[in-house]
């Protein structure tokens, strides 16, 4: 992660930080890893390469790599676009957009918070960019990546309980409502870019 795990406190607390990125993602990292490593025609595709042809990973893994693919990159793109000292209102082109495509930053976090509450059980909530180049807000199961259907994650938040029950307990609006406290908006503008660009 590029900060300390206390640093996102008070929003997200540095145990649920440390649990969460030790245990959780690297649970991820070596599964991936384990199930890549018996087709070595895969070891040099990136992650979200993976999941973007899931059909032509081998059967015999590509369960593996959607659950265990999609939570590494799903949680990689989950610490850069947080930050010590980050929310506010967005800037930058990202402000533009979003703008653009809701009207407004307060009807985007409305949205983006009642597909987080309306998730049942564990997934994500996302902002993403569509095929169709329309910012849209968008929720998945599990650790289902965006990048599955052809749709770019631009901000996505973590809804399993492990993101936030040691602090929230079952209060997940809570939760929403105080991550967007920590947003990096410069990285957000960094993964809109790439989002046009690809």
């Amino acid at each position: 992660m590029p900060y300390d795990y206390e640093a996102l406190e008070p929003y997200i607390d540095g145990e649920t930080m440390r649990f969460h990125h030790d245990r959780h993602h690297a649970a991820y990292v070596n599964n991936l890893n384990a199930a890549i490593g018996r087709h070595p025609q895969l070891v040099n595709q990136s992650a979200i390469a993976l999941l973007s042809n899931l059909d032509s990973i081998p059967e015999d893994i590509r369960s593996i790599v959607r659950n265990n693919g999609g939570g590494h990159v799903n949680h990689s793109m989950f610490w850069e676009i947080m930050t010590p000292k980050g929310g506010g209102a967005p800037t930058g082109n990202i402000a533009t957009a979003i703008n653009e495509n809701f009207g407004s930053f307060a009807v985007l976090k409305q949205q983006f918070n009642d597909a987080g509450l309306k998730r049942f059980g564990s997934g994500w909530a996302w902002l993403v960019l569509t095929k169709a180049g329309k910012l849209e807000v968008t929720s998945t199961p599990n650790q289902d990546s965006p990048f599955l259907t052809g749709d770019f994650p631009i901000l996505g938040n973590d809804l399993w309980e492990h993101a936030y029950y040691l602090k929230y307990q079952n209060l997940r609006g809570d939760y929403l409502n105080a991550w967007w406290h920590v947003i990096n908006w410069a990285e957000v503008n960094k993964r809109l870019e790439m989002a046009i660009a690809s």
